[in-house]
């Protein structure tokens, strides 16, 4: 592992691109997480006293093997929201600053040429940042100033109409962002594919649980030390079809409730909200899958979970297709709200 400190659009312009894998959550900030950044943004901008803002880490490690003619893009285990925060004031600030240049290298074509944008590629080596599914074609779209897709990421397009309204709230005095902008550092973590274990970093930096949902975490556990073949495959066949069924919104909302449930219906043991990963662990070692190397086990494991979220979703959520069964399930949702009341034991019968 090799850490240092670097301003973040220096460290943004020397990379080649960064990729965020499949197995990592889709962006998640909030209207507040976003104001907060952008007032430390503005606040370390307008006050010459203040020499740098520190925004916490960036940890990555390479996709591939990287050659002179060939730079493998950057695969990033932890800083996604700040990274994918940050690219979109930058993307807002090209739009709104235009052919002006409000200070030394802030023009709209450079902010774009430098960080935004690997001018002289093609496809998505374009893109200097690459978010998964839903969320990357929104930001592509973004960053190449081109029309959203009919299925957009709610995050990614509220979020940047937020920065486009803070900054039209500047009446053309963009100084103090670009100032703050400049002023930002990072931790630049670099992890060696043959000395560092992802999983255990990835661990240890988001240990509290406040950063992750539970449920985030267990797919990073199951996915993350999979060579990327089967990895792409689990995910795409598994995983991802529980995403579209649960919704942008309902899965944030309503996963780690569902974990919950599969759990108790698993181990007769109903895990407290905040230790579902920690179950989900024990549960995955009992199932013989600690190590993540026995690929049918794993297979197993998430063919399960996807088919059991598929039921939830009929119950819980309303999807269910048949007529007579979505009319029962929602009687059922009325008389006795699944998210806070239903516990499972091990034979799948309901109790009180």
């Amino acid at each position: 592992m090799i850490a240092t400190q670097a301003k973040l659009l220096d460290f943004l312009k020397k990379s080649p691109q960064f990729v965020i894998p499949i197995y990592q959550r889709t962006y998640s900030w909030t209207d507040k997480e976003c104001r907060q950044l952008w007032d430390d943004i503005v606040r370390t901008g307008a006050d010459d006293r203040i020499s740098v803002h520190f925004v916490g880490s960036i940890v990555y490690i390479e996709q591939g093997l990287s050659q002179v003619t060939h730079q493998s893009p950057l695969l990033v285990i932890d800083g996604q929201q700040r990274l994918t925060t940050v690219t979109l004031i930058i993307a807002a600030l090209a739009k709104a600053v235009g052919e002006t240049e409000p200070l030394d290298g802030f023009s709209g074509a450079m902010l774009r040429g430098y960080y935004l944008l690997n001018p002289l590629e093609k496809g998505e080596r374009k893109f200097k940042l690459i978010l998964s599914q839903t969320d990357k074609t929104s930001l592509t779209a973004i960053a190449g100033e081109q029309e959203q897709p009919q299925e957009k990421s709610l995050r990614v397009t509220q979020n940047f109409e937020l920065f486009e309204g803070l900054l039209a709230g500047c009446k053309g005095d963009f100084l103090a962002v670009c100032k703050g902008l400049a002023k930002l550092v990072v931790v630049d973590i670099a992890l060696n594919r043959d000395q560092d274990n992802p999983q255990l970093i990835f661990e240890s930096m988001n240990s509290t649980g406040k950063e992750l949902s539970q449920a985030d975490l267990i797919r990073n556990y199951i996915l993350m030390g999979l060579e990327q073949e089967l990895q792409t495959r689990l995910y795409e066949q598994f995983w991802r079809p529980m995403e579209l069924d649960f919704g942008q919104e309902a899965y944030g909302t309503h996963f780690d409730g569902f974990m919950r449930h599969y759990l108790t219906l698993k181990t007769g043991e109903i895990p407290n909200i905040n230790a579902v990963y920690d179950a989900f662990k024990g549960h995955a070692r009992a199932s013989r899958v600690e190590s993540a190397n026995d690929e049918s086990h794993i297979e197993g494991l998430v063919r399960e979970i996807r088919d059991y979220a598929r039921h939830f979703c009929a119950m819980a959520l309303g999807s269910e297709s048949d007529a007579d069964l979505k009319l029962a399930f929602n009687d059922l949702r009325e008389l006795w709200p699944i998210r806070f009341c239903w516990s499972f034991t091990a034979t799948t019968k309901p109790r009180l």
